[in-house]
């Protein structure tokens, strides 16, 4: 391509980033549509919907209960990845929708809870029977059918009983055929669908709804009605955002603050092709608002962890390209061939970095419900993205700049020989920082429920989200916006509380705040009562309280535990079969509990919240701990293939350490700065994420260099020495 062509698609590709970020940032009409400031934002950022259910029979069994309230979970997580709920007291549900300033139209979707029965002979007192309740129907949904000649389409509702209904249903269904099988809502018939033959296998379908629109409004009516308990709406209110402007602008400040710096280093640091890089990165974060709008997924603190995770993998990517065409320029290679070859030897590492944390984003996002599935959403865009911009953007930009000119190999940075770091004669000090660490972490923890700090009656600051409190609604005499509130009255009673665990939600058209805290002594609840009236006008006699349950319920945080686990072992099966060594995959895997034990242990240690941010945090961690030790074991792999698997082994993993340790500088660095710059201007919830977010940063850096290849070398050491390993090497590559 001549000088002046690659000049013009430079300004062509220019041209088209800029226009990626001015519809990222004010979309393409007047309402903003396509635009980042329309990402629909969950609660903690924007605020939505607050309805109350409380159960409508007087007596009940606690397991009747429990099993509407997991029923109503699910059918919550159906409106919204990102909605919360919670038990208050022991006979109401309270489901919290992001997004939405219309209670009716929450409550439209949501379905009215009630008794749902299928009947023959309804209205007919003398041979009327009722044959099936809500209980006995598994699963309801939509469905259609189009016909292969007319081309018309039969909307219909697929439903699915459980097994020992699925056998009565049979029998039912035989003995009725020609009869009419009424689906009654609260006494109400919401259809009325003929028995056209018997029914066997525990499925059917209900036909003759008009629309699709139709078939999702009976078939949420059905899966509500399904509830063991009648629940009745006792009040629904609009609320605003828990966290409030500031935790967005700040956020986005934050952002922006460490985009900017990574785009210097990456020029500083690599020259032409930093600013290759700094550009496709401004294509990436663009393209991903975009991503984030057109999916409509909703944006919360832990997708926001999503993003952060993304960006630091698309950084890592263009670093590993640009140490491979560095080193090819210290070997002498023209620099055309250097960024060839360059890209080339990078995709592995690339590849198997990504591909190893897409598998755990697309298990998180298929098992994992609430904040697991927002986290794992915004993390498999992001991922996808990120190679794309790494592998196509990136090197199309750079061939571009090499064609305008821009062809001097001190332009691209010439790698000079570096002297190899004893990292395995050092490995045993290493190992033993990080045991040091981790038995010190352990001591203290155990002594914090010893009593040696006042007031720590366990292992750790467990938030309202984890442990239920208290809910008080509290009047006041003006009207407080939210970021009024966060700024004067919330630091005041976390003070008196004693830490950052505060909710705050404004109820919208009121003067009215719900704040929920941990169980408080009435010392402290009567405290905060107190300072609320005398310094901000709350009115007295305008406090309610009451109990509420963890929005995190055992049966999420059992559910985030085996989706997670789910999650390592598929990246432990990949990292299996890409390296063809377990000892690969289990020093990842234990490097990966390295360094989330710390960050627990931090937890711990400082008193850290642990709230919904704790699961974004330690999920953040895992992606990152795993994409930085596979970089040096896809280095190790290489430089055994390039000796043959004869040469010394501890010469070659000390050859790989000493050749990432670079990456693993510039990419902990890059990182870090985003996450710092989060942590300095965030609000208080933003520090509590940040905080422990940088700690498993350095853990994981540290892991990486210190931890990873000296964990394998241990386990290989032997095997290699007596041959063993090297003659089955030597036999995969015959294969």
């Amino acid at each position: 391509m001549t000088k002046r062509n690659s000049l013009i698609c430079f300004i062509l590709s220019i041209v088209l980033i800029a226009g990626l970020c001015f519809v990222s940032m004010f979309g393409i009409d007047k309402s903003g549509k396509g635009s980042a400031k329309n990402i629909t934002q969950g609660l903690d950022l924007q605020g939505g919907v607050s309805i109350t259910f409380e159960v409508a029979q007087e007596e009940f069994s606690k397991e009747d209960f429990e099993d509407t309230y997991r029923k109503m979970e699910r059918r919550a997580y159906e409106l919204s990845d990102e909605a919360s709920i919670y038990k208050e007291g022991n006979n109401r549900i309270t489901v919290e929708i992001p997004g939405s300033d219309n209670a009716q139209a929450v409550l439209d979707k949501l379905g009215k809870p009630g008794t749902l029965q299928f009947v023959t002979d309804f209205g007919n007192k003398e041979k009327e029977k009722v044959w099936f309740q809500g209980e006995d129907i598994k699963d309801a949904q939509p469905a259609y059918k189009k016909d292969e000649n007319t081309g018309a389409i039969q909307y219909m509702v697929a439903l699915e009983f459980t097994e020992e209904a699925g056998t009565k249903f049979a029998e039912v269904t035989g003995n009725n055929v020609g009869k009419i099988l009424y689906i009654v809502y609260d006494g109400d018939v919401i259809s009325s669908p003929y028995v056209q033959q018997k029914i066997t296998g525990g499925e059917a379908t209900v036909t003759g709804m008009e629309s699709n629109e139709e078939a999702e409004e009976l078939a949420a009516m059905i899966r509500i009605g399904s509830l063991k308990l009648e629940l009745k709406e006792i009040s629904s209110k609009v609320v605003g955002a828990k966290l409030g402007d500031d935790a967005i602008s700040t956020s986005l400040l934050a952002g922006v603050i460490g985009i900017a710096f990574i785009c210097v280093f990456m020029v500083v640091a690599y020259r032409v092709p930093g600013l290759a890089a700094g550009l496709a990165l401004i294509a990436y974060t663009a393209m991903n608002l975009l991503a984030l709008n057109g999916f409509d997924i909703t944006l919360t603190l832990p997708g926001i962890a999503g993003v952060i995770l993304s960006i630091g993998m698309a950084v890592d990517a263009n670093v590993i390209i640009f140490a491979r065409i560095k080193e090819e320029l210290g070997e002498g290679v023209e620099v055309k061939e250097a960024i060839k070859t360059g890209f080339k030897k990078a995709t592995s590492a690339i590849l198997d970095g990504n591909i190893t944390t897409l598998i755990a984003a697309l298990v998180l996002m298929k098992m994992g419900t609430g904040p697991i599935q927002g986290f794992a959403k915004t993390l498999a865009y992001g991922i996808v993205i990120s190679m794309i911009t790494a592998m196509f953007v990136t090197r199309g930009l750079l061939y571009l700049l090499y064609s305008m000119g821009f062809n001097k190999a001190s332009m691209y940075g010439v790698q000079k020989k570096r002297k190899t770091v004893d990292f395995i004669g050092k490995r045993w000090i290493l190992l033993s920082v990080s045991v040091v660490i981790i038995v010190a972490g352990i001591a203290v923890t155990l002594l914090n429920v010893k009593g040696t700090f006042e007031g720590r009656e366990s292992n750790f600051n467990l938030s309202v989200e984890f442990k239920g409190g208290v809910s008080t609604s509290v009047e006041f005499d003006k009207n407080y916006d939210i970021k009024e509130f966060n700024e004067k009255i919330l630091p005041e009673i976390q003070k008196i509380v004693g830490d950052g665990d505060v909710l705050a939600n404004a109820v919208t058209g009121t003067n009215e705040y719900v704040i929920r805290t941990k169980t408080l002594p009435t010392s402290v609840r009567d405290e905060i009562n107190k300072m609320l009236v005398e310094k901000f006008g709350a009115i007295e006699g305008k406090f309610n309280e009451s109990s509420v349950s963890a929005t995190v319920s055992k049966e999420m945080a059992k559910d985030s535990v085996v989706a997670v686990s789910i999650a390592v072992v598929c990246m432990l099966i990949y990292i299996f079969i890409r390296f063809r060594d377990i000892r690969f995959a289990s020093s990842a895997i234990l490097c990966l509990v390295h360094d989330i034990v710390i960050v627990i242990l931090f937890y711990a240690v400082s008193w850290t919240t642990v709230g919904n941010t704790f699961i974004a945090c330690m999920l953040t961690i895992l992606g990152y701990s795993i994409n930085a030790s596979i970089v040096v074991f896809d280095r190790i792999r290489e430089k055994l293939k390039a000796s043959g698997y004869t040469g010394d082994l501890k010469e070659v993993v000390n050859g790989a350490i000493t050749d990432t340790l670079t990456r693993s500088i510039y990419t902990s660095l890059t990182t870090f700065v985003t996450v710092a710059a989060l942590y300095v201007l965030g609000v208080t919830a933003m520090k509590e994420f940040a905080l422990p977010l940088i700690v498993g940063i350095v853990a994981g850096a540290y892991s990486s260099v210190c931890v990873a290849g000296s964990l394998w070398y241990t386990m290989s050491k032997k095997r290699f020495e007596s041959g063993k390993m090297r003659k089955k090497y030597l036999e995969s590559l015959e294969d």
